[in-house]
């Protein structure tokens, strides 16, 4: 079976502009079919998040770049 391609969405430039992200991020979480990730790009560790969406089922991997920017990837564990 084919995984499904990760809906990727990128908020740096959000954040940046100081407009909070928060209802464009639930509305790709709400967008994901079963088994699909959802990688947001940004310029700060999203913490409240984890809580959110744990409490949905989510679980998160976290990486930062040298840059300072952050790529995390959420997920529904099988």
């Amino acid at each position: 079976m084919r995984m499904t391609e990760p809906i990727v969405l990128d908020v740096r430039e959000d954040l940046r502009r100081g407009r909070e992200p928060f209802h464009k991020i639930m509305a790709a979480v709400d967008a994901l079919a079963p088994g699909q990730e959802l990688i947001l790009l940004c310029s700060l560790e999203p913490r409240p998040l984890y809580k959110v969406l744990g409490a949905k089922g989510f679980s998160h991997r976290t990486e930062e770049s040298d840059d300072g920017d952050w790529k995390v990837t959420f997920f529904r564990p099988e």
